[in-house]
C-alpha cells in the first residue's frame, strides 16, 4: 500500500498531544503492547528501526517464544513498502492545543506594516517636548502664526526620525513638506475662517503624505490620513526612548533639570526688574510672553497633550511608515469593445450637441434663448451653472469607471481608450468653461459672495484635473495620483492667499460704483480681511458696512502670535478712520445701501419678489 510522502516527511516537527492514537510509545511502555502495536510508526514522523534490548525481548517474541523473531520483527515493521497508512486523526480544537486559545491570524495590514523601529533618540524627543509645550503656550488664544510655529518642531521631529531611520529625502517628499508648511501661512495672513480650515486640513494630508511616500491611488488616499494609525504605536515608541535614555543617563537628566531651573529663575526675576524700571519694555515683554493663567490649565494641559501626540505620531511614521502602496485593486473584467466604447461614444455626441447650443449663446444668441424660455441673461445663468457642475463630477466617475473595464489587450484597445476619453475630457473642458461663464453673468448681475467664489473656485481646479487627465493619457498615469493631490494643495493656498473675502468685498464695491447698489447686510459679516475694500465706500455706506467689523477689532484681545496680518492691517485702517455713524442712520438704509423708498426694484442683489428669493 502507498504511503504519503507529505504527512511523512513533515519538516515542522511538531507532535500531537499526549494519548492520541499512532504516536510512538517509549521503550519504558513496551512492556505492556503488542508486537504490531510496538511496530506501529509515528503519524508525525518516519518510523526510525530500534536496535532490540533485553527488556522488550520477551514481549517482542510473541506467543511462540522464538527469540530469532526479534531480529526480524524491526527491519520488517521500518519498511515503509510493507507498513500500513497510520489512522486518519482528526485536527485538534485549536493550533496550541486543547487548553490554550486560538492563535490570532496576521490582519491584512500587517505585510505592510514595517518591523518596530529603535527606541526614539534624544533629538526626537526634545523636538517633541518643544512641539508639546508650544502647543500649550501658544494654540490656547487663538490661531495666526502660532500654527506655523509649533509646526516648525513637530517637523524637526520628523526630520530626525527619518535620519535615524536611514530614509533619504527623495523630491516628492519634499513637495509635501514644502506645500503643507506654505498651507500654514494663511492663518498668519487672513483672517477668515473658511480659507483657514481648508488650509489647515489640507497641511495636515500633505504632511501625512510626506511621512508615507506615497505613490499610487490607494497609497494617496489613505495616505492623506494615515497619520491617525501612528497615535498609539507612537505613544508606545516614545515612551520606550524615554525610558531606555532615562535609564542610561540619570545624571544627565537631572544635570538638565538644573540648569533650566537656573535659567528660568534668572529670567524671571531680572525679566521683572527690567519691566518695572520701563513701561515700554513691559508692554513690549507683556506682549511676547504668553498670558498664562491657572483658569486656562485644562484647557492647556489638553493642548499640551495634543502636541505631544501629535509630534509622536508624526516622527513615528518617519521612522516606520506603513506602506499603503502595498494595497492594489484588482482591475475590473475586460469588456468587449463596443460595449465598452459604443456608450461612451454616444455620451461624446451628446456632450458636443449641449456645447454647440453654448456656443451659440455666448456668441450673441440670448435673445433666441430669451424668446424661447423667457429668461433674462442672469436667470439663465442661474438655472444651469449647478447642473454643470454636477455633470463635471459626474464624468470624473464615469471616466473613472471606464478605465476599470477599458479593454486593454492590444495597441488598438489603448489606442480606442485614449481617443474615446480624450475627446470626453476635451468636450467636459468646454462644459467648465460653460459654466464658468454662467457664473460671470450671474455675479454681474447680483454680485459676488462667498458660495459663489466657493464654487467657481471648484470649477477651475475640476478643470485643472481634467488636463491632469489628459496629459496621463499622453505621458502615462505614473505621476496622476500625485499630480491631482498637489493639484489639490495647491488650489487651496492660492484660495487662500488671494483673499476671498477681500475679493467678495472689491467686485460689491465696484458693483456700487457702478450702479449704486450694495448689500451691505451681506458685506458686514464679512472678516476684516474685506476692511481695505469696504473702506472705498463713501459714508453713510462705509460705516455701516464696517459696525460689525470694527466692535469685533476693539473687544478682541488676541495676543501677537494669535493675530493674523489681515486683522493688523485692518485694526490700523480702522483707527485711523472709525466708525462715525449711529446704528440708526444703518437702519435707515436698505439692504442696497440707498434709503428706503429712493430705488425700486433689486435689493442687495435679490429680487423683492419673495416667490422668486435665491439665496445661492
Amino acid at each position: 500500500m502507498s504511503e504519503e510522502p507529505s504527512e511523512l516527511s513533515d519538516p515542522s516537527g511538531v507532535s500531537e498531544p499526549s494519548g492520541a492514537s499512532g504516536v510512538s510509545k517509549p521503550s519504558g511502555a513496551a512492556d505492556t503492547a503488542g508486537a504490531s502495536k510496538a511496530a506501529e510508526p509515528s503519524a508525525d514522523r518516519p518510523p526510525t528501526p530500534q536496535p532490540p534490548s533485553p527488556d522488550a525481548a520477551s514481549p517482542a517474541t510473541g506467543a511462540s517464544g522464538a527469540a530469532p523473531q526479534t531480529a526480524t520483527a524491526a527491519p520488517v515493521a521500518s519498511s515503509p513498502r510493507l507498513q500500513a497508512p497510520p489512522p486518519r486523526q482528526a485536527p485538534p480544537p485549536h493550533p496550541g492545543g486543547p487548553w490554550q486559545p486560538p492563535v490570532k491570524r496576521p490582519s491584512a495590514t500587517a505585510k505592510l506594516r514595517p518591523a518596530t523601529p529603535p527606541p526614539a533618540p534624544p533629538a526626537v524627543l526634545a523636538a517633541v517636548l518643544a512641539t508639546a509645550v508650544l502647543s500649550a503656550l501658544l494654540l490656547g488664544d487663538g490661531l495666526g502664526v502660532n500654527l506655523l510655529i509649533v509646526a516648525v518642531p513637530a517637523a524637526l521631529a520628523a526630520a530626525f526620525a527619518a535620519r535615524e531611520a536611514g530614509r533619504q529625502l527623495r523630491p516628492w517628499t519634499a513637495t509635501w513638506a514644502v506645500g503643507g508648511l506654505a498651507l500654514l501661512a494663511v492663518p498668519a495672513l487672513r483672517d477668515a475662517g473658511w480659507p483657514t480650515f481648508l488650509a489647515v486640513v489640507s497641511a495636515f494630508a500633505l504632511g501625512s503624505l510626506a511621512l508615507h511616500g506615497s505613490r499610487s491611488w490607494p497609497g494617496v488616499l489613505i495616505g492623506s490620513v494615515g497619520l491617525l494609525d501612528s497615535i498609539g504605536p507612537g505613544v508606545r515608541w516614545g515612551w520606550r526612548g524615554v525610558r531606555e535614555r532615562a535609564d542610561d543617563s540619570r545624571g544627565r537628566w537631572a544635570t538638565a533639570v538644573r540648569t533650566t531651573a537656573v535659567a528660568l529663575a534668572l529670567l524671571v526675576v531680572f525679566g521683572t526688574l527690567f519691566a518695572s524700571a520701563d513701561a515700554a519694555f513691559a508692554d513690549l515683554l507683556g506682549r511676547l510672553i504668553p498670558d498664562v493663567s491657572i483658569v486656562d490649565g485644562p484647557w492647556r494641559t489638553f493642548l499640551f497633550l495634543v502636541g505631544l501626540v501629535g509630534a509622536l505620531a508624526s516622527a513615528r511614521t518617519a521612522a516606520a511608515p506603513v506602506r499603503w502602496d502595498g494595497l492594489t485593486v484588482t482591475p475590473g473584467k475586460p469588456r468587449a469593445r463596443m460595449e465598452w466604447a459604443l456608450p461612451l461614444i454616444v455620451l461624446n455626441l451628446l456632450f458636443a450637441a449641449f456645447i454647440t447650443l453654448q456656443l451659440v449663446v455666448l456668441l450673441g444668441g440670448y435673445e433666441k434663448v430669451r424668446e424661447a424660455t423667457g429668461l433674462d441673461h442672469a436667470q439663465y445663468a442661474r438655472q444651469g451653472f449647478w447642473q454643470l457642475l454636477w455633470a463635471t463630477l459626474l464624468t470624473l466617475l464615469v471616466i473613472a469607471l471606464a478605465l476599470r473595464w477599458a479593454p486593454r489587450g492590444s495597441a488598438r484597445d489603448r489606442t480606442l481608450v485614449r481617443a474615446v476619453l480624450g475627446t470626453l475630457c476635451v468636450l467636459t473642458l468646454v462644459v467648465v468653461a460653460s459654466a464658468l461663464r454662467r457664473m460671470d453673468l450671474y455675479v454681474d448681475e447680483y454680485g459676488l459672495t462667498r458660495l459663489r467664489i466657493s464654487v467657481a473656485a471648484m470649477e477651475l481646479w475640476l478643470g485643472t484635473v481634467f488636463v491632469l487627465i489628459l496629459a496621463a493619457g499622453v505621458f502615462g498615469a505614473r505621476f496622476l495620483p500625485r499630480a491631482i493631490a498637489v493639484s489639490a494643495g495647491a488650489a487651496v493656498l492660492a484660495f487662500g492667499l488671494i483673499s476671498p473675502d477681500a475679493v467678495v468685498a472689491e467686485q460689491n464695491v465696484r458693483r456700487f460704483e457702478d450702479r449704486g447698489s450694495i448689500d451691505l447686510a451681506y458685506l458686514r459679516d464679512l472678516s476684516a480681511d474685506a476692511v481695505p475694500a469696504l473702506d472705498r465706500l463713501p459714508e453713510p455706506q462705509r460705516s455701516c458696512a464696517l459696525r460689525t467689523v470694527q466692535g469685533e477689532l476693539r473687544g478682541s484681545d488676541s495676543p501677537w502670535y494669535a493675530t493674523s496680518w489681515g486683522e493688523a492691517r485692518a485694526a490700523e485702517i480702522l483707527r485711523e478712520r472709525p466708525v462715525t455713524v449711529d446704528r440708526g442712520t444703518c437702519y435707515g438704509l436698505g439692504t442696497d445701501g440707498v434709503r428706503e423708498g429712493e430705488r425700486e426694484g433689486e435689493q442687495g442683489g435679490y429680487e423683492r419678489d419673495r416667490d422668486e428669493y435665491d439665496p445661492y
